[in-house]
């Protein structure tokens, strides 16, 4: 199966250019395995290459102008080539150039061979890297340009050697044997490749299919638990909800504890719905954000503002609703404890990536170490909350009034 120019051809833009190669989840174990036979080609092509640099100048002598040329064409790329596998950088590249070059100077090889040298036995200095030749494909070609090469250079070679014998006869049964012996070792050669790399691809898959079976098994896990703490949370709302209308004494508490009451029961019930929009993280405009806490105050009857401060600003999508949900329930907090009174709200942004709420009531405060822990209005919903997104939060509370700060920055 001689190597002819269309497969030169294919195999040239076969070889990667620089940065050409895609990336995607690290094939840990193919990446060690191509490192391994990138080093053990450099150690084998550098002592098979010595030794054909040693002959060609030994038995040479002083060479011509197309003998050195062709010295020079295969021993560059070939020290190229020993150099990209010992550093590990544009191997594919360097093995490529030289299996394309290494063919095309066995092609040349017979315009520039010495005929009078008629000794079967003496081989030519460039018999020693035909498998080398096959090395170099093995790193940088597909495998079917792979078993071209380790098929069609042991032929190609057998060409040269008759030709520099004129196909006479006793060049013939060297030359087979020759042959025979580099083919074999080529199919060796590419097979053992062949091998390894696909018990290193199986041992990739199977890492990758643990790996995923791991993650959808972490992420089914973090969404019971996410459902279970929201639904301990709207509980909690719905709790509150029920104390407010218990200490209504007035048609207008009344009517925000019936407020309160409806509002928690539709997120009580929308929970599932609300888990499953968590995953989407685009950015979320300020502007929306004070949207919807100014539908939160309508939806409990406060009347109450929503104030933009500084310049317009957009977070992350999960840190604008973690801002959101813990400033709700700032507000129920404010309405439910401290009947709206002084109720206002401050959106507020010093850069384009930073946002801070702060929720201010009037009420007669409370007293934080006092709070049961079985109640997680605050302890979950606002610090916990804004804690899992790498926020900040700051409760101050007096006498005359509660003050809610949630803010996020980028880190």
């Amino acid at each position: 199966m001689p190597v002819d120019a269309r497969t030169i051809r294919e195999a040239w833009s076969s070889i990667p250019s620089p940065g050409a190669v895609g990336a995607g989840m690290e094939r840990f174990t193919g990446q060690r395995m191509e490192r391994i036979l990138a080093i053990v080609a450099a150690i084998g092509s550098a002592a098979l290459g010595v030794q054909a640099l040693l002959a060609a100048v030994t038995r040479l002598g002083m060479p011509d102008a197309p003998r050195l040329a062709m010295m020079i064409m295969v021993f560059l790329p070939l020290l190229w080539m020993i150099l990209a596998c010992l550093t590990g950088h544009w191997v594919r590249q360097a093995c490529g150039a030289f299996a394309v070059a290494y063919v095309l100077a066995l092609l040349l090889w017979p315009m520039v061979v010495d005929r009078t040298i008629r000794t079967p036995e003496s081989q030519p200095w460039i018999f020693f890297l035909v498998n080398v030749g096959v090395v170099a494909a093995l790193l940088a070609f597909p495998p079917r340009l792979q078993f071209a090469w380790a098929i069609g250079l042991p032929f190609v070679y057998g060409y040269v050697r008759l030709a520099q014998g004129d196909f006479t006869q006793s060049f013939w049964i060297t030359t087979a044997f020759d042959v025979s012996f580099t083919l074999i070792l080529g199919l060796v050669i590419v097979s053992l490749g062949w091998m390894f790399r696909q018990v290193a691809n199986g041992v990739d898959d199977a890492r990758s299919r643990a790996v995923q079976s791991y993650a959808s098994a972490a992420g089914a896990t973090a969404a019971e638990e996410e459902r279970v703490s929201m639904a301990a949370l709207m509980h909690d709302s719905v709790l509150a909800a029920l104390i407010a209308a218990e200490r209504a004494g007035s048609e207008r508490e009344r009517t925000l504890a019936v407020a309160m009451a409806r509002e928690a029961l539709t997120r009580l019930a929308n929970t599932e719905a609300s888990i499953a929009q968590e995953g989407n993280d685009e950015p979320v405009t300020r502007a929306q954000v004070v949207a919807e806490l100014r539908r939160t105050l309508s939806e409990q009857g406060a009347d109450a503002i929503v104030e933009e401060r500084g310049v317009p600003a957009a977070v992350p999508g999960r840190v604008a609703r973690a801002l959101v949900l813990a400033a709700r329930q700032a507000i129920g907090n404010a309405v439910a404890h401290a009947g709206g009174r002084g109720l206002h709200v401050v959106a507020e942004s010093a850069t384009a990536d930073r946002l801070t709420l702060t929720v201010v009531d009037s009420g007669p405060g409370f007293d934080p170490d006092a709070i049961g822990e079985d109640r997680l209005g605050i302890r979950a919903s606002i610090v916990a909350r804004m804690a899992a997104v790498a926020g900040d939060s700051e409760i101050v509370t007096d006498a005359g009034g509660t003050t809610v700060r949630l803010g996020w920055e980028p880190s």
